[in-house]
């Protein structure tokens, strides 16, 4: 059986605003494993972005436990945190977050630069990962030259550039139309099957949540469902 990549311990979060404290996430427990293809879902203002910059070490919890490949990431300093993101975790955002004075090679080359590999070992890998993503001949196109689904691509190429064990996508398909969409999924379904990373989607795409092979329904910051999709009725 499948190691857990993350394990969710009785995690809660709230926020201060000005004297009143806001509950995010009240006492998550969850486990995902490696090579897993999950969809995380639910109502705006649920906690699917919270939970998911937890988990990505972006944000702290208030309390509980966050292992990410059995290190608890709340024990670990401002540095060390940086350093899993570089090296243990990719990410795919909503408005892409490439650099824009970065052409897509440079940009898919950007992690693989911060780690210290090899000029050209990081050229190689990122020339092939956009022939896989289907954008051969426009490794030197700047974002602002790509269509949105294009730049999705790029994104996805950046973010498996690494080798992470674990790929954290937030609302990846919200900026494209429907067909890109399904052949981002298409895409993401096959690197998942192929180099076995494993996927979380923070999502409110039906779409999404029907490929993903589990759904979590969070529901005013806590899981409500865990399961199947097919067992799930989807809004």
């Amino acid at each position: 059986m499948s190691s857990p990549v993350i394990q969710l311990h009785q995690v809660t979060k709230s926020y201060q605003l000005g004297e009143l404290e806001v509950p995010a996430l009240h006492g998550i427990d969850l486990n995902i494993n490696a090579g897993e293809f999950v969809a995380m879902a639910g109502p705006s203002g649920s906690g699917k972005t919270t939970l998911l910059n937890i988990i990505g070490a972006l944000d702290d919890a208030s309390s509980g436990k966050v292992l990410v490949n059995n290190e608890d990431i709340s024990l670990f300093s401002a540095g060390k945190k940086s350093q899993l993101r570089r090296m243990q975790i990719g990410y795919i955002f909503q408005h892409y977050n490439l650099i824009p004075v970065l052409t897509a090679l440079e940009n898919t080359e950007y992690v693989l630069m911060l780690q210290g590999r090899a000029k050209q070992e990081r050229h190689d890998i990122a020339m092939q990962l956009l022939a896989q993503v289907g954008l051969q001949g426009k490794e030197h196109h700047l974002p602002s030259q790509l269509s949105g689904g294009q730049q999705q691509r790029v994104a996805i190429a950046r973010a498996i550039a690494p080798e992470p064990k674990l790929i954290l996508a937030d609302e990846p398909t919200a900026n494209v139309d429907s067909h890109t969409a399904e052949g981002l999924l298409d895409l993401m379904e096959q690197l998942n099957k192929d180099k076995g990373c494993t996927f979380l989607f923070s999502t409110h795409d039906t779409a999404v949540m029907r490929r993903s092979h589990r759904l979590i329904w969070l529901k005013d910051g806590a899981v409500d469902y865990d399961g199947e999709p097919l067992g799930f009725a989807l809004p």
